[in-house]
């Protein structure tokens, strides 16, 4: 017998503000840059990568290399979509 399965989106999961900063949060959390990137791609997806694009003051192109697998955002990027998502950055100390 052979097992079906089916691909999983987690952007299908990010349908309130609450739990797309959880997402974000969560990636935040393991320090990870690619994770983060992707992260956001996947946010930007369930949003609508061409709304959120405007919101943030980039264009769509920009948003889609920004978030790609291999992309790099500039912390200009990154904060201006955190914003148009609603979220902001903070630091914390960390115990060592």
């Amino acid at each position: 017998m052979v097992l079906k399965t089916s691909l999983w989106d987690s952007a299908e999961l990010l349908d309130s503000p609450e739990r797309i900063a959880a997402y974000v949060e969560a990636a935040f959390e393991d320090g990870d840059p690619s994770l983060i990137t992707h992260a956001l791609g996947v946010v930007a997806r369930a949003r609508g990568m061409s709304q959120l694009a405007k919101e943030a003051g980039l264009s769509r192109d920009a948003m889609y290399k920004a978030f790609q697998p291999d992309g790099n955002p500039t912390l200009q990027t990154l904060t201006s979509v955190m914003k148009a998502l609603g979220l902001k950055l903070s630091a914390q100390s960390v115990s060592r």
